[in-house]
């Protein structure tokens, strides 16, 4: 029961996006609270951000590990008692040695990338290993128990969902943290120098979030290496994830047919180039591996004729962002009238200004059109948006917990291209009323997501 997956896509649904970030004690008694709420809503779907150990800045999308779970996330006071289990030592024994040990020893060297360890354990010589084993035992040993609370927490809450019929819909990041368990442990599968930096990283050119394009610095992936190995690794994390969850988003999905790599030291984005890879021969080993292949696209940026048609042939779910409408171009896809049934719209994403604050920022001829399309102007706006989201084909409507509490700018939850000042934006106590979910729980009625 606790890896079978529910539906997403079976029938119209609501969604609500919320990081687990943004609750307190989200894997216990904060997690549980949203979800009665989700249910009384009419809402059927919570899409979280990835769950992964951050680093300093918090980011989700510049995780420490993929498969390891961010303490962070925890109730303290619903530990579990006992010895950690055997079973969940054997079923994460392709992680969870690697990740302890690669944890352990960034904290003994004081943070430092693991490129900046002493050689032997920089490049994993079995004896160095062997020995920092036995010296960090006591330290292993907390991470190990760590990490088995979050999966003990992780399940009670997912099945706390099942029973009110919420789905949990999650995200995987497309690439690792430069210094990061798995860096570390596969450098073969990264474009890494000797030493195990970066000799490339990822990004995007120039789009509308960035003029300078977007650099994030992960490294990227060395494709003959991962097709070489069978896409081992790429079955092994996405497996970790479906293992928790009903749907998973595949973040910046446009790098499976072309992604932009950067030489690492680059000021900006802007002198990448693009290099194609084989997305395709992932993807259908994927399908082999998950027969259901539970997983939506991250379409958005700039999408080629390539692109499309990888997703159209994997027949995998695409995404539909009203913010970005109202550009003048009839035939942009994110129209309400361009959407898919396969699809998922949302008002805005969570890189997205909350949709008060979009509005407010528009300059008059952008407002004018908004208004007009949506025949609703000034605070009216929020509302309007909201419900041509409910009312879309798409079978997956996803509202962020902003965007339902018409709140502006100031809850914003990250600006891409930016380092500093993101993801710390935590649901106010007492938001989430029951009068809200009444009003949500009519909206979904209507529009035949409930």
């Amino acid at each position: 029961m606790a890896g079978m997956r529910l539906p997403v896509f079976d029938r119209r649904r609501a969604g609500a996006l919320l990081p687990l970030s943004a609750l307190e004690a989200p894997l216990g008694r904060g997690g549980r609270a949203f979800v009665d709420w989700l249910a009384a809503a009419g809402f059927s779907v919570w899409q979280i951000l990835p769950v992964g150990p951050v680093g300093a800045d918090g980011s989700p999308y510049w995780v420490r590990s993929d498969s390891a779970g961010n303490p962070g996330l925890l109730d303290p006071a619903e530990l579990p008692a006992g010895p950690v289990e055997a079973q969940f030592l054997a079923d994460s024994s392709g992680w969870l040695p690697d990740y302890a040990l690669f944890e352990a020893l960034t904290r003994t060297h004081g943070g430092a990338p693991f490129w900046a360890w002493p050689q032997e354990l920089r490049d994993r010589a079995p004896a160095a290993l062997a020995a920092a084993r036995e010296r960090l035992g006591a330290e292993l040993a907390a991470l190990e128990r760590e990490q088995y609370a979050f999966h003990v927490q992780w399940q009670r809450l997912r099945e706390y969902a099942r029973e009110r019929s919420v789905r949990l819909f999650g995200d995987l990041p497309f690439y690792v943290a430069p210094s990061s368990a798995e860096t570390w442990a596969h450098r073969e599968l990264f474009q890494l120098t000797a030493s195990g930096e970066p000799a490339c990283v990822g990004g995007v050119p120039p789009d509308y979030f960035a003029e300078l394009g977007q650099l994030w610095g992960n490294p990227v992936y060395d494709w003959h290496a991962q097709r070489r190995e069978g896409f081992a690794w790429w079955v092994a994390r996405v497996g970790a994830q479906l293992a928790r969850l009903d749907l998973l988003r595949l973040d910046h999905f446009r790098a499976l047919a072309a992604y932009w790599s950067v030489p690492a030291g680059a000021p900006d984005a802007r002198g990448g180039a693009w290099h194609s890879a084989p997305g395709g021969e992932l993807l259908t080993r994927l399908r082999e591996a998950f027969s259901d292949l539970p997983l939506a696209a991250e379409d958005l940026g700039v999408i080629t004729p390539d692109v499309l048609a990888l997703r159209n042939e994997f027949g995998l779910p695409g995404m539909r962002v009203l913010q970005f409408a109202f550009d003048g171009d009839p035939a942009n896809p994110h129209r309400p009238y361009m959407h898919e049934r396969g699809s998922v719209v949302y008002t805005g994403t969570h890189d997205n200004d909350t949709t008060l604050g979009w509005y407010s920022h528009l300059d008059a001829g952008a407002r004018h059109l908004v208004d007009l399309y949506l025949g609703a102007s000034g605070a009216a706006s929020l509302e309007a948006l909201t419900r041509l989201a409910l009312g879309s084909v798409a079978r997956l409507a996803v509202i962020p917990v902003q965007d339902l509490l018409g709140l502006g700018s100031e809850a914003r939850l990250n600006i891409p291209g930016t380092v500093s000042g993101n993801w710390t934006w935590r649901l106010p106590a007492g938001a989430l009323t029951p009068e809200l979910a009444r009003r949500y729980a009519g909206l979904n009625a209507v529009y035949g997501r409930s």
